[in-house]
Parts: C-alpha cells; structure tokens; sequence
C-alpha cells in the first residue's frame, strides 16, 4: 500500500515557531509529528510513503530522508496540495493513494479507508467528520456535492485532511505549478465526476494551526482526554519530561507540562507549557500556557 504525507507548508499561523521548525516536524508529547505518523502509516500496512517538502526542506530531509521505504519530494516552489500530488506521480503505481496532511493529529484507521475505498468503485473517498469550525463541504448522501467558504446549512462537514484517491485523477493537473486539490475536486464536480466520503463521527482530530491549537493538543493527551498513538510512546503522566532534560528539583511545575532535551533551573516556574529540546527555562522565570523554543 501507498501513501503520502503532505508537509510542504509554511505554518503561518504558527509563526514565530514556524520560522524554527517546519510544522510538521513540531513535537508532540517529545516525538516529531512527522515521524510518529510516519511510524502509524507503516503499522497500518504502509510500505511506500512520500513526504513532500519546501519550508526548512533541509530538516524533513535530515529527519526521514534515510528511512526504509520513505520517499522525500523536495519542492523547490511550493506546489500546493493539487500541484504536490501531481509531481508525486512518478514515484505512484496504480494502486489508490492514501494521502494524510503533516500536521493533524486524528484517530482515523488509515488501514480502515484505505480498504473501503479499494473495495469500492470510487476515484476518491475523503475522510469527512462534523467540526462546525472546519465545516464547508457540501454533501448529499455519501457523496460531496461542493466546497463553500463558510458554514452555511447542516448538510456540511469538514475535511479531516485524510483521504484515498486513484492516482489517474491526477493526471489532469498541470505539473510543475502551484495548485489546490480542493480546486481540481470543483473541476472533476463540473464534470459530473463524483466525489465520495466516508464520515467519521467519533474520531479525535486536531489541526495544529494555531500555537492554541498545539498547546490544546498536549494538554489534551497528557489529561488523558485524547487517546495516544502507540507511536508516541507515551506512559500517561499530566508532567512528560524526557530522560535527558537538565530538570533541576527546584524547578516548579503545575497543571501540565512536557518537556523536551532541555534546561529547567532552580527557581523556574513552568505551567501548561511545551518545551522544545534545546531550551532553557532560567532560574526565577516564569512561563505559563506557551510554546518554549530555544
């Protein structure tokens, strides 16, 4: 089975951390994102995987570039989501792609769809659940009937960022240029070429959009409240401090915390943090409800 991982983006709303570390590589719970998906695709039967990249390329190439059946697509553009699957072409056989954006964190079965789609006559199936902040696409029975801009009535949904496609509808999309594949679903539409879905009522899904949204994550794993991929390798404590933080005993930490390879001094004070390896927390500072980098 094939898949792709989408992590070509600028995470400009994560901005100034962004500017550090491309999103998908951002840590949860310690581990990058990236791989720990990467990890899941290939539990699930995943042997050929494509990462796309373009921001901080260098680093998604240091980090997988070496890994067993991991392709990288370095972008020295940005393509987009249409353009991206299109220059990913070449490396495809026939077989349906299944493709996941880098940077969400959800509990939906990639093996799951992966099936129903290719037990089915569809040419994409996307993984659609009810998130009224996300919900603009339009539906009708099981299949998409548009995308709007805004949530406008309740037959709508919204994209998990996971699907599986057959690799010949994007032949269509002019290669080498920037394109969205939300724009090429509206064409194929025109065309009275359907578009399928398969809803997901009760899957846990997180976009990391906003440095909220991260933080929102971590708290919500470490309280137990959003189940942990086995991948993350987490043993469920609300304070995760990794074996090779510097953590002085005179440090302070409340509520929850999860601290990467790095330097928390006597007299700091840390509450509902995340922080990456390479920093240092100094003695007498105090941090509450953000992301500490180096």
């Amino acid at each position: 089975m094939q898949a792709m991982i989408l992590a070509a983006g600028f995470g400009t709303r994560l901005r100034p951390y962004s500017l550090q570390k491309p999103k998908p590589l951002f840590p949860v719970l310690n581990k990058p994102l990236l791989l720990a998906t990467i990890g899941r695709l290939k539990n699930r039967g995943f042997s050929r995987i494509i990462v796309n990249c373009h921001h901080l390329r260098e680093q998604i190439v240091q980090a997988v570039g070496s890994l067993t059946g991991v392709i990288v697509q370095e972008e020295e553009q940005i393509l987009g989501t249409g353009g991206g699957l299109r220059e990913a072409c070449s490396y495809l056989s026939d077989d349906p792609l299944l493709v996941t954006n880098g940077d969400i964190y959800h509990t939906i079965d990639f093996a799951q769809i992966y099936k129903y789609h290719s037990q089915s006559s569809n040419m994409v199936t996307m993984a659609l659940h009810d998130f009224p902040r996300f919900n603009n696409v339009v539906i009708e029975g099981n299949q998409v009937k548009g995308f709007v801009d805004s949530c406008s009535n309740s037959s709508m949904l919204a994209f998990s960022g996971v699907q599986v496609i057959n690799p010949s509808i994007l032949i269509e999309i002019e290669p080498g240029k920037q394109s969205c594949i939300i724009e090429h679903y509206r064409s194929l539409l025109t065309k009275k070429i359907p578009i399928h879905f398969l809803k997901y009522d009760n899957a846990h899904w997180t976009d990391m959009g906003t440095p909220g949204d991260y933080l929102e994550l971590h708290q919500s794993l470490l309280r137990g409240i959003t189940p942990c991929w086995p991948e993350l390798e987490y043993g469920g404590d609300t304070f995760l401090i990794d074996s090779e933080a510097d953590h002085s005993k005179h440090a302070e930490m409340k509520d929850w915390a999860c601290v990467g390879k790095a330097r928390i001094e006597p007299g700091a004070l840390v509450s509902r943090c995340v922080v990456w390896d390479g920093a240092v927390v100094k003695n007498g500072s105090v941090f509450s409800d953000t992301i500490i980098i180096p």
